[in-house]
């Protein structure tokens, strides 16, 4: 029998008191709550670890990987490391990062419980079966906890490409996160928990995605429970 799915459930909002309340407000909701730090005017870690009792996830996406953040790489590591401080249960990290980035972060998790997700986002495309196992070596071999590959989609064959990386990450005994964003990829959404991924991620609502494709929450639960997952 497959594990229950692990739901994240991605808040970004601007204001900060705004986001703690919808992130309470979904935490019941959620097996895990990610606080897009791109995405607030001003980035506090400490809010979310004073309100939320879910495990955290803390993102703070750059531009160039399809986030919201647009100061240097010093300034954009401080919350980051921050939460590592704190031993959150997650922080995310991109794959292609600067490698002293990657080094400073390794380094602080010396000393913590929480686990790096290191993150790879494709905007445009699904690349070939071998490029995108060549990424989870590359997250592998750089000490991430959890890997997590997300590309789009656009058709059934670009989403079974990425569905069937869980068999490879199966032998590797490495956990992953991966599925695909855009219409066709809603699909690989709801199925790869089933198949082996790590966790999916959802919307707080149908006007808050914070990515192509994303369903909402109460959406996702509803998919799972007629499922009886």
């Amino acid at each position: 029998m497959s594990p229950s799915p692990r739901i994240c459930v991605a808040v970004g909002r601007e204001n900060i008191d705004d986001a703690v309340a919808v992130a309470e407000s979904v935490a019941s909701l959620a097996d895990v709550v990610e606080i897009r730090l791109d995405c607030l005017a001003t980035p506090n870690i400490t809010p979310f670890i004073e309100k939320i009792k879910q495990p955290l996830l803390f993102t703070n996406r750059p531009q160039w990987e399809g986030g919201e953040f647009v100061g240097n790489e010093e300034q954009r590591l401080v919350p980051l490391l921050q939460a590592v401080s704190e031993k959150v249960a997650y922080v995310d990290l991109e794959l292609l990062a600067p490698a002293e980035s990657q080094q400073r972060m390794r380094s602080a998790l010396l000393s913590s419980t929480t686990q790096l997700i290191l993150s790879w986002h494709n905007f445009t495309n699904t690349p070939s079966r071998e490029e995108l196992i060549g990424r989870m070596a590359m997250m592998q071999d750089n000490g991430a906890d959890i890997g997590k590959i997300i590309t789009t989609a656009h058709d059934y064959e670009d989403v079974l490409r990425v569905l069937q990386l869980q068999e490879v990450a199966a032998k590797l005994d490495f956990p992953l996160i991966a599925f695909c964003m855009g219409k066709p990829g809603i699909i690989s959404r709801v199925a790869t928990c089933g198949l082996g991924g790590y966790m999916t991620y959802c919307a707080v609502n149908e006007q808050e995605a914070t990515a192509p494709g994303q369903l909402s929450v109460t959406a996702i639960r509803e998919i799972y429970a007629l499922m009886g997952s």
